[in-house]
């Protein structure tokens, strides 16, 4: 059976059983198949300018990948990019404007997306159904509900999927999580994160221009509200500091990091109570809607996160400008992607627990694209960022902007019913409104 056939086989016979209610791992997993060790993955990219085409590369890196397919709704830039392909890498995958027609690409096997936050459910949920495997980058989506129903998606369809969550396939965190649970640096009390960014404060504020040739602006706005004017600062990479597309610095570079520190306690829930404060207080030539400058507390059951960002400044504690600090009775660990060290505590003039440095920087992008690409070929739904984590982290971000938006301050979750304890405020962030003819799914 070839890799297409395998795939509409896949698609139909999940289609059936969910349809008669008999869905569940075990049946899939009877009739499924994947590609063998020896079998070319072909990959489609929706969303081609940034992290998405970078993510690409990483797989392409690999001798077993092929890209045969990309979308994106910027000619200009898709063309580039192609023309990129063609020459780096030998490939002239077809090009798509509206990644339901790649979708049905008939020798597709998986599909990266790297498009802005608001438009990554629909494209996940649609490749789900198709059978398809899923690299989406993070944070997992742009509201609570969506990433619920890719959490649904990937569970009903029975998907391979994974999280552009990179730090979770790397060696280094691997090795600072086992130290911090080792148990010789004493118990983990506080982990402090932060991450201080100039981009954080947007572009500098500019006319409204029409849409430039070779962009379809309405399907870029997709689900998001519409707008009538176009303007570049809310458009190629100024997007993130806009409600519509995106939750700002702590969606963007904050779920990595709130990811080590939920990791390092073996957190696997949402958040049940979150305390924020934020604000935009500098910048005012510069257009952007999400905070510059925030402070936020996830009290756990047994040790505190926290998270603070001053956008706009590059500077930050031990002369970091982003990196977490994970403290302990004997000692705290220092990190981020270029370093991490152990400073111990001292019991007089003796260090509790030796000190340690590793300067090395590891990216780890590489290590993800190949725990993708071999749990595509293995049918292993176990892939190093999982939705379940992807969902989890996204959720502690998007609480903390919705205390703030809100007015709240203070919120409490529950799980169990999909809201929040007493505040209309704040629930009615929870679930989007999706602009027609676009219909959030229904799974």
């Amino acid at each position: 059976m070839t890799v297409n056939k395998r795939r509409i086989f896949i698609r139909q016979t999940s289609l059936g059983l969910a349809g008669a209610g008999m869905i569940n791992s075990m049946d899939l997993n009877a009739f499924s198949k994947r590609p063998q060790a020896s079998d070319i993955v072909n990959v489609g990219l929706i969303g081609c300018r940034g992290m998405g085409f970078w993510v690409l590369k990483q797989q392409l890196a690999l001798a077993d990948v092929k890209c045969v397919a990309i979308c994106d709704v910027d000619q200009n830039i898709m063309e580039e990019k192609v023309a990129e392909l063609e020459k780096d890498y030998a490939q002239k995958p077809k090009k798509y404007s509206d990644f339901r027609k790649l979708i049905e690409h008939k020798d597709l096997d998986a599909v990266v997306i790297g498009t802005p936050d608001h438009w990554h459910c629909l494209p996940m949920v649609y490749a789900c159904e198709a059978g398809l495997a899923v690299y989406v980058e993070k944070p997992m989506a742009n509201s609570i509900e969506e990433c619920n129903l890719m959490v649904k998606a990937a569970d009903r369809y029975n998907s391979v999927v994974q999280v552009g969550q990179q730090q979770r396939s790397g060696q280094q965190w691997l090795e600072v999580m086992s130290r911090i649970k080792s148990g010789d640096l004493g118990k983990l009390r506080k982990v402090e994160i932060w991450a201080n960014f100039n981009y954080g404060v947007g572009a500098q504020r500019v006319p409204d221009t029409p849409v430039p040739a070779g962009i379809d602006y309405d399907m870029w706005l997709g689900p998001a509200p519409d707008r009538e004017t176009f303007n570049t600062s809310r458009f190629h990479g100024n997007w993130r500091m806009h409600w519509d597309y995106g939750g700002g610095l702590i969606t963007d570079w904050g779920v990595h990091l709130i990811d080590m520190a939920l990791w390092a306690g073996d957190v696997i829930n949402p958040p049940t109570e979150v305390l924020a404060n934020g604000a935009n207080l500098s910048f005012p030539d510069n257009n952007h809607e999400t905070y510059d400058t925030m402070s936020v507390i996830w009290p756990q059951k047994d040790y505190i996160i926290s998270w603070n960002h001053t956008a706009g400044t590059q500077l930050g504690p031990d002369d970091m400008a982003y990196g977490l600090r994970f403290i302990c009775d004997n000692a705290t660990i220092i990190a981020n992607r270029e370093s991490w060290k152990i400073v111990p505590e001292m019991d007089g003039e003796t260090p509790k627990v030796e000190p340690y440095e590793f300067k090395e920087g590891r990216q780890n992008h590489d290590h993800h694209s190949r725990n993708f690409i071999e749990s595509i070929k293995s049918n292993n739904r176990a892939t190093a960022c999982t939705p379940a984590i992807g969902r989890q982290v996204a959720l502690y971000a998007h609480m903390a902007n919705i205390a703030v938006r809100s007015g709240e301050g203070r919120l409490i979750w529950d799980e169990t019913k999909n809201q929040f304890i007493g505040s209309e405020k704040a629930n009615q962030y929870v679930v989007p409104e999706y602009r027609k003819p676009w219909v959030l799914p229904k799974i």
